[in-house]
């Protein structure tokens, strides 16, 4: 006999595992059925090893500056790239049995193998031991993505590779050619140059981080270029070859680049095929997997969160999504709404949330912006880390918020609150009459609120325009 549950959930990434452990704390049983690594793309292949490695080469960044600050560090300053690895494998091994930890309290059950869709409730999983059949009242498809590579390209990923493979290298290229500019190209960019690795990335669009605010990239631009990353904006590789124990790319203004790895970072792919869509009536847009604000599909029954619905490929937007398609299954109606921050772990870091200053151009609506650079603050002149700005988005005629946008020291911590800000519908008046501790980076947003109204203290004085002055 098939074993039944009230829930199975396919894909343990971090839509996958919190919807099953929100699914379990209100009373259902649960099943997760996982194919590769507990934990799915955000703790094996993405955020926390990427995160890990940073880390360390963010201190060795700090190291070699320390002169700044007067501390003397003795010696050549060097790495070990294998204990860096080592350390960040570590990591995602804590992180695994954290998990196995947490199912194990709410009685989930972990099976391993293939999840195959085999009609409504009906899932077939192919494991080592064979195949079973499981049935379940409701599904919950958290399979999320996987890397977008080139058709065309030469299919050696040792050579021409995407993150899955550049996260766990054993050994740094000389020269990385990186594709695409977006915020995991970026990422890789500033660890891999303080690493010593000569990089040069090839962006399409006019500018790095086109889906960020204008004045983030152009500053990130700046700070990238300053360190000696090459920066190749308005061009696409049109030819790409192995040659010479490396690759060699041809790009669209003719220029041709010789690396040692290339790493492509053009974006990713809902990973829904193979998995029997066709036997519940399901289909596909572009591969994703479309739901409502409750996270279901057209099909009863049926629920799909994360990466694989399109809705937000972010690790924290499945995570909430998960929830979301747990309430709704168990009788509590909810609305996934929630204001998404976006992170980028450069060093100085990056952070948003809401609208940019060109989405609201686009739509039309009044705005005033209002900035106020990090280095002005005590706080970041007292730690070194004056890089930056934060940047707030008012409607001019509600006085509503509509965005943060901020480059600095420690912002992807500080984007929480501006979170939350915006997802309780604050006015940037009440952003700027909260009182901010002093001195902290957040000070930053308290100033910048204050001069969207044109109230800001610790800037020079906005020119007055008095319509009708004689």
């Amino acid at each position: 006999m098939s074993r039944h549950f009230d829930i199975v959930v396919i894909g343990s990434g971090p839509g996958g595992y919190v919807g099953a452990l929100k699914a379990a704390q209100l009373g259902a049983s649960v099943a997760v059925i996982e194919r590769g690594c507990l934990g799915g793309t955000c703790l094996n292949v993405g955020c926390i090893p990427s995160k890990a490695l940073l880390a360390s080469a963010h201190l060795l960044h700090q190291i070699r500056h320390a002169s700044e600050l007067g501390v003397t560090v003795g010696g050549d300053v060097s790495f070990d790239w294998a204990k860096i690895q080592s350390r960040k494998d570590r990591v995602i091994r804590m992180l695994q049995n954290g998990v196995k930890s947490l199912f194990a309290g709410r009685k989930i059950e972990l099976i391993a193998g293939d999840a195959k869709l085999a009609g409504v409730g009906r899932v077939v999983v192919e494991g080592k031991a064979g195949a079973e059949e499981i049935t379940c009242n409701n599904v919950i498809l958290a399979v999320g993505s996987r890397p977008a590579r080139i058709p065309g390209w030469p299919e050696d990923s040792s050579i021409v590779c995407t993150s899955d493979e550049a996260l766990h290298w054993k050994t740094l290229p000389g020269k990385l050619l990186i594709v695409g500019g977006g915020i995991i190209g970026c990422e890789f960019a500033c660890m891999m140059q303080t690493l010593g690795v000569e990089v040069t990335v090839v962006e399409l669009m006019p500018r790095i981080l086109p889906e960020l605010d204008c004045h983030l990239a152009e500053a990130m631009q700046k700070i990238l270029a300053k360190r000696g990353v090459k920066l190749l904006t308005g061009v696409k590789v049109q030819e790409m070859k192995l040659a010479d124990a490396g690759a060699q790319a041809v790009l669209s203004d003719g220029q041709g680049v010789s690396v040692d790895r290339v790493l492509v970072a053009v974006g990713r792919r809902p990973a829904t095929e193979g998995i029997g869509l066709e036997s519940v009536g399901l289909t596909v847009d572009r591969g994703f997997i479309r739901v409502d604000d409750h996270m279901q599909t057209p099909v009863k029954g049926v629920s799909c969160i994360g990466d694989a619905n399109g809705r937000c490929l972010l690790a924290h937007a499945a995570s909430e999504q998960g929830v979301v398609a747990a309430m709704n299954i168990t009788g509590k109606p909810t609305v996934y709404h929630a204001a998404i921050p976006s992170c980028v772990y450069t060093f100085p870091e990056i952070s948003s949330v809401g609208m940019t200053q060109e989405q609201a151009q686009a739509k039309k609506i009044p705005v005033s912006i209002g900035s106020f650079p990090i280095g002005y603050l005590g706080k970041a002149m007292a730690v070194g880390e004056t890089e930056g700005f934060v940047k707030v988005i008012r409607h001019r005629e509600s006085g509503e918020l509509l965005g943060i946008h901020m480059l600095g020291h420690n912002v992807t911590e500080l984007i929480a609150a501006a979170g939350a800000m915006l997802h309780h519908k604050l006015s940037v008046r009440e952003v700027a009459d909260v009182v901010y501790a002093h001195p902290t980076i957040s000070e930053s947003l308290k100033e910048a609120a204050e001069d969207s109204l044109g109230e800001a203290l610790h800037l020079p004085p906005r020119k007055v325009i008095r319509i009708g002055a004689q």
